[in-house]
């Protein structure tokens, strides 16, 4: 059945991995009912929906693998529907998987071609791309490399099968070169590559069909943050109740000339309702936020003393030594801390710091972009996006925190190895100010009482919804 990611609650992310182990469970459990056959069908139901219209060739794209046989298998199924279809692969028949050899003798005892090359010229309304599925594990060059620039430049709608060709299924990151889809149908569950780094931008449009496996999908570290549970709410207001109830929340920052990283934080933990919200500048000349005069105002080191409910410290703080000092102080407070901007890149340029960050008992959050992670974690930005997840549970295995890995596909990491990424959020999110309005508005939810995981998810989604 097909389904709309969007539509589930928290779906589960499967890896590589965790797809290899389901489909030999049901080769084990179903030997006369592979699900090659029945991905192969879903592929077709989506395949003529998107056709439909143009009344022009389907192009179908074989690869050397299961991919190539679930294309295989539509192909036939959209032939027989009374679609005009062009099968072209590179593969060996002689080496293709059981299933995939299967799907190629069928397509063949029907009359079907199999071109060993692209059609010059040829006009197609559907490019299938069954070339490479989630057991991808080389970059793609040579002809292959050349069909998917041909694919990407054609006018057609294109429909990639599983994963884009080319598309790492567990991170995101593209393999030498990938398929730009506008449509994915992915198999069994969604795919962590196809949230995050490269995956949202070559995905398009997410369709599921879990093939009737649903009994046979086993527990996995990550979820897909696609609404927001329960969990994730704050309980009703009394009415009988005052600002008191709702939390502290202070924000340490705004260095000269980087004042307005601490306002927006600032404003956004108010619009998040924190019960209140003390901001302290390190630019000592701010006596009153004219947009917003319901922040309060202290000096820095006062406001670390006064050890609000929350702190959140490092929107415009600059790496003075003053700087330096407030952190150091700060990561003592006995509240939830929530470090951000410049506070990350300080902890990464003092090993003594990191380590008291990750000794602390009260919860921690970490709100770094691609650059403050690889800095915390002494690698370069290449490879934080070349494997985003791995990143953010690696920083929050090692600072003993929540982290919040911005970006496409935001991940949310736990120091117990689950994380989510969030689908929330788009290009209008990559401008100055962004991250300190996450910051507050994080800060304020666990002001509020949420727990630091629940609050970080939260205001990471609901940060996704309007531009900053």
């Amino acid at each position: 059945m097909l389904l709309d990611p969007a539509s589930l609650t928290s779906p589960p992310l499967f890896g590589a991995a965790h797809i290899r182990a389901i489909d030999h469970a049901w080769a084990i459990a179903h030997p006369t009912a592979p699900l090659m056959p029945r991905a192969g069908a879903a592929a077709a139901d989506l395949a003529a929906t998107l056709a439909r219209d143009t009344g022009e060739c389907v192009l179908v794209l074989a690869g050397p693998g299961n991919n190539g046989g679930d294309a295989l298998v539509a192909a036939r199924q959209l032939r027989l529907r009374g679609f005009a279809v062009t099968v072209a692969s590179r593969a060996d028949p002689f080496y293709l998987p059981p299933d995939a050899a299967q799907a190629w003798a069928a397509w063949q005892a029907d009359g079907g071609a199999v071109l060993a090359d692209l059609p010059p010229g040829r006009r197609f309304g559907l490019i299938v791309d069954g070339l490479f599925g989630v057991g991808l594990q080389r970059p793609i060059e040579g002809d292959a490399a050349c069909w998917i620039a041909a694919v990407n430049a054609m006018d057609g709608v294109v429909l990639a099968l599983d994963v884009p060709s080319g598309l790492d299924a567990d991170s995101g990151a593209v393999r030498g070169c990938a398929v730009r889809a506008d449509h994915t149908l992915t198999f069994l569950g969604l795919k962590p590559g196809l949230l995050t780094a490269e995956g949202p931008d070559h995905a398009g449009t997410l369709h599921l069909d879990m093939l009737g496996a649903e009994a046979m999908l086993p527990a996995t570290p990550g979820i897909a943050l696609t609404q927001l549970e329960s969990r994730h709410g704050l309980p009703p207001r009394r009415r009988n109740c005052h600002k008191g109830l709702f939390g502290h929340v202070g924000v340490i920052g705004g260095a000269p000339g980087m004042v307005g990283a601490c306002l927006i934080a600032g404003r956004a933990a108010l619009a998040q309702g924190a019960g209140s919200v003390t901001v302290a500048t390190l630019d000592e000349r701010l006596v009153v936020d004219y947009s917003e005069p319901r922040l309060m105002l202290a000096t820095p080191e006062q406001l670390v003393a006064a050890s609000p409910d929350v702190l959140a410290i490092g929107p415009g703080l600059g790496q003075t030594t003053r700087a330096h000092a407030l952190l150091t102080a700060a990561l003592d407070s006995p509240g939830a801390l929530l470090l951000d901007a410049d506070a990350l890149s300080l902890l990464a340029a003092d090993p003594d710091l990191a380590q008291r960050a990750a000794g602390r008992t009260p919860p921690t959050l970490l709100t770094p972009h691609p650059g403050e992670a690889a800095r915390l974690l002494g690698v370069s930005g290449t490879d934080i996006q070349e494997n985003r997840i791995n990143a953010a549970l690696r920083l929050a295995a090692q600072f003993h925190a929540l982290v919040a890995l911005k970006g496409a596909g935001t991940v949310i990491a736990r120091p117990d190895g689950r994380y989510a990424i969030n689908t929330s959020g788009g290009p209008w999110l990559a401008q100055a100010g962004s991250g300190d309005r996450l910051a507050g508005m994080a800060a304020a939810l666990v002001a509020q009482g949420l727990s630091a995981v629940d609050a970080l998810e939260a205001a990471v989604w609901l940060h996704g919804l309007a531009p900053a």
